[in-house]
């Protein structure tokens, strides 16, 4: 099959197979107003993200009912491809839900991104593209070396982390394991990002907390974990960003640490939040961002103990 026909085949399987890219049924809209759901599991493959029987993943669903909501269109895909093809560049924006190494077959077997399509993306949102990155986006594009004990999460890489991760704003280190689920007071920094009118603070979720590190200093951070109180050795640290918001360039980056369970993409609170985040970054509602990192999590600079089994 010569490139031609390779590029015909992936389009139209792209467009035809719950495996590539499908859109949501909405009528045409501006091309500017369309969102890319790329949700290729490299490592750990999440509940939410997967495809059971064919039918579109959770997060595919909640997704694309918020476009038929809030008016914009979306599509969905595990290709890693689509960054290489011309299409990619007609979306407004792109949400990740993604883990490890994607430019690796890895654990889901959906074709990955290549080198060229992981720079494709990065300077797509350097020149205004919006990027929307939701729980395990920051278990992706680890800094390497990323051995089994996970030491090199535990050290601050600072300007050499990877450059994806400068792009996210934080890496995730590790979550609890005993529990792994747990209540926690989120600290609400602002209360008038999209998506948040109403919220009190502090604000109880139920969530696999992610311990972060490697913040950038430009975030303006919109919530914070409370860490007091918390089982688990990774969150013996102050509290610490897991939402913000920055500017990438010409890009609009939002990411929310939170999106673990299946119930709670059903979760009120959690939904209005990621429907604020995606419409800020396709331009259709509005934030003030002021970089706040050291004002709300002045010991953001911790470095969680490592588990027992870790040392």
């Amino acid at each position: 099959m010569n490139a031609l026909s390779n590029r015909r085949e992936f389009l139209r399987a792209a467009t035809l197979t719950g495996a590539g890219l499908t859109l949501s049924n909405r009528l045409p809209g501006a091309k500017s107003k369309a969102v890319l759901v790329f949700t290729k599991s490299s490592g750990w493959e999440h509940d939410v993200v997967k495809r059971v029987g064919g039918k579109p993943s959770i997060v595919d669903d909640v997704v694309n009912d918020m476009g038929n909501k809030y008016g914009f269109k979306v599509g969905v895909t595990k290709d890693g491809r689509i960054f290489d093809s011309k299409e990619f560049h007609s979306y407004a924006a792109v949400l990740f839900f993604t883990t490890g190494d994607l430019t690796t077959l890895g654990t889901d077997g959906k074709p990955p991104m290549t080198p060229q399509g992981k720079q494709t993306l990065l300077e797509a949102v350097q020149k205004g593209m919006g990027f929307v990155g939701v729980h395990a986006a920051s278990d992706t594009f680890h800094t390497q070396p990323d051995p089994p004990d996970l030491s090199n999460r535990y050290i601050a890489h600072g300007d050499q982390e990877d450059p994806y991760l400068r792009m996210l704003g934080g890496e995730f280190i590790v979550h609890g394991r005993e529990p792994r689920l747990q209540d926690a007071n989120l600290i609400v920094h602002d209360p008038k990002f999209p998506g948040l009118e109403g919220v009190t603070s502090p604000a109880s979720f139920n969530e696999e907390w992610y311990s972060l590190k490697d913040f950038v200093p430009d975030l303006h951070v919109i919530l914070t974990l409370d860490t007091h109180d918390m089982k688990g050795e990774c969150y013996q640290r102050a509290p610490y960003p897991v939402t913000w918001a920055r500017s990438h360039g010409k890009g609009r980056l939002f990411y929310t640490a939170m999106g673990d369970r299946p119930e709670n993409w059903k979760n009120e609170f959690f939904l209005n939040l990621l429907a604020g985040g995606i419409r800020w970054t396709i331009g259709d509602a509005s934030a003030q961002l002021d970089r706040n990192l050291k004002q709300a999590a002045p010991g953001y600079e911790e470095i969680p103990p490592k588990f027992p089994s870790e040392k």
